[in-house]
């Protein structure tokens, strides 16, 4: 069974990281909240869409980035 919280934070952490972003200058651009952010890329938080969609914005990503099995 896929874990598929911890693959949307393995994919938004690496490419927060790849845009040389800190968790605290992506939560601004998404506007959430820091911790939760840092949760979602635990993988010990379930993000809505919204939220989702959100984030890949912020990245300038698709949506479907969030979701690729590496």
């Amino acid at each position: 069974m896929q874990d598929w919280r911890r693959i949307v934070g393995r994919n938004i952490r690496r490419l927060r990281q790849a845009r040389g972003l800190t968790q605290e200058e992506l939560a601004f651009e998404a506007e959430i909240d820091l911790t939760y952010l840092g949760g979602i890329e635990r993988g010990r938080r379930n993000p809505s869409l919204l939220v989702m969609v959100r984030i890949a914005k912020a990245l300038t990503a698709r949506p479907a980035e969030l979701l690729i099995q590496k």
